[in-house]
């Protein structure tokens, strides 16, 4: 134990690339998430079908395949070489973005259709019933969700050590080079246990978020949201 905290200052000089990544992916997934999660609801087809194309394409290819494809393929095609970070950036939020359209969509649903009847009664326009009542609702629904996807987001940041991104994943493989360190266990008990933090972090934060919702809306937290939040906090 005499290295720990030599491992902990090396593993350390990787947390702003994962912290980085993972706000700036959260932040992108969000967006995706709303924009396509609302296309797959669209009166037009052709907003749904770009849309689904959208969601089934990145939930089912590899999430390694597309970082590669981004920041190997894509140059080839453009002529520009895609800044690592924003390339990794990229894959995280397009495609958590994908699986969270339809956390977006659920929960749209979910909302009692006598919630929106209410509200054509009240000559409210379709933006209107969406923004006031609709959403509200829905995102009591989706933050539960949304906190066991945000917690899969920040260790996708790993994905980022294959290309060369010194976040907390590779510098721990740093440190076992340029031969195998007897001291391995040590290492990876410290990677294992910064990654079980931030994800408390988030859960922490995304519980605190889903009362504030729910008491803008008028009502507790659900026992199922409960239950998933708590669940997601050892994900």
């Amino acid at each position: 134990m005499d290295n720990l905290g030599t491992f902990l200052s090396v593993l350390s000089q990787g947390l702003p690339f994962t912290i980085i990544a993972t706000v700036a992916g959260i932040l992108l997934t969000i967006v995706l998430s709303f924009v396509a999660g609302l296309a797959l609801m669209s009166s037009s087809k052709t907003v749904r079908v770009i849309s689904r194309i959208y969601v089934e394409g990145l939930r089912g290819t590899s999430e390694v395949v597309q970082l590669f494809w981004i920041f190997f393929a894509l140059p080839v095609l453009v002529g520009f070489q895609i800044v690592p970070i924003w390339a990794g950036i990229l894959v995280l939020g397009l495609n958590h973005g994908a699986y969270g359209a339809e956390i977006v969509r659920g929960a749209v649903q979910s909302v009692p259709r006598a919630q929106v009847e209410g509200a054509i009664a009240l000559s409210m326009t379709p933006a209107q019933r969406m923004r006031r009542v609709i959403l509200p609702q829905a995102v009591v629904e989706m933050l539960p969700s949304f906190n066991n996807l945000f917690i899969q987001l920040l260790k996708s940041t790993a994905l980022l050590s294959f290309v060369s991104i010194n976040e907390i994943t590779r510098q721990a493989q740093q440190v076992l080079v340029p031969r195998f360190n007897p001291q391995a266990f040590q290492i990876f008990l410290l990677l294992l246990v910064m990654y079980l933090i931030m994800s408390l972090v988030i859960t922490a934060i995304m519980r605190t978020l889903e009362r504030v919702a729910a008491a803008r809306v008028g009502r507790k937290p659900s026992a199922r949201s409960r239950s998933q939040a708590t669940g997601a906090g050892i994900a």
